[in-house]
């Protein structure tokens, strides 16, 4: 049965539960602390219910972290898609996205970067195999803005990576209300990232 047919037969409203109640038990408690009977439980179904919905709890976690990278690959192509012409604006843009993706979606990164051990062979390239494409992705960017600048871009994977950890970062302290407001942290990312590459942000 696929994964498709299960939401289908089961209802979506109730696969979302279960994936929102699995998501805030796996954030608290940990995969591997996390049984599926708590999930039901935090639910408001029986155990054998969740079966209608998902194989078993690991399918839970890939969903999660298939569903970040998902909406990561959509929401940056879109940014990008839309921004203006050039490739430093089309650059600013996919780290706004990025930076705000993480910061609004703390609890999934966190699950995503820290439960990866918790997946089988083919969850987990199928989860590795997004994170590359995301990663090409801003690779290309950042190639893209060096053709256009001149910039000394000493390797562009290295450069990647670190605004992929930027993203990651920021997940891990920036709290909406806080003393920093989010679109002043997205601004000084994005300069620091031009910085990085070489580029002064002239806007």
């Amino acid at each position: 049965m696929t994964r498709a047919t299960r939401v289908t037969r089961g209802g979506a409203r109730t696969s979302t539960a279960i994936r929102e109640a699995a998501a805030k038990l796996f954030y608290a408690h940990g995969y591997e602390a996390t049984s599926l009977r708590t999930v039901a439980s935090e639910v408001g179904i029986q155990v054998g219910s969740l079966y209608n919905h998902i194989s078993g709890k690991e399918e839970l976690l890939t969903d999660i972290m298939v569903a970040v990278m998902d909406e990561l690959l959509e929401a940056v192509h879109q940014a990008v898609a839309e921004a203006e012409p050039g490739a430093v604006n089309k650059f600013k843009a996919a780290v706004d996205c990025h930076i705000r993706y993480h910061a609004e979606h703390a609890r999934e990164v966190f699950i995503g970067n820290s439960e990866l051990r918790a997946l089988s062979d083919g969850d987990l390239d199928e989860v590795l195999g997004k994170r590359a494409e995301y990663e090409r992705l801003l690779q290309t960017l950042v190639k893209n803005v060096a053709k256009e600048t001149g910039a000394d871009i000493l390797d562009a994977k290295l450069q990647t990576y670190s605004v992929l950890a930027q993203g990651a970062h920021v997940s891990s302290w920036y709290k909406p209300g806080g003393p920093k407001s989010l679109d002043k942290v997205v601004k000084t990312y994005i300069t620091m990232a031009l910085r990085q590459l070489g580029v002064d942000d002239q806007n």
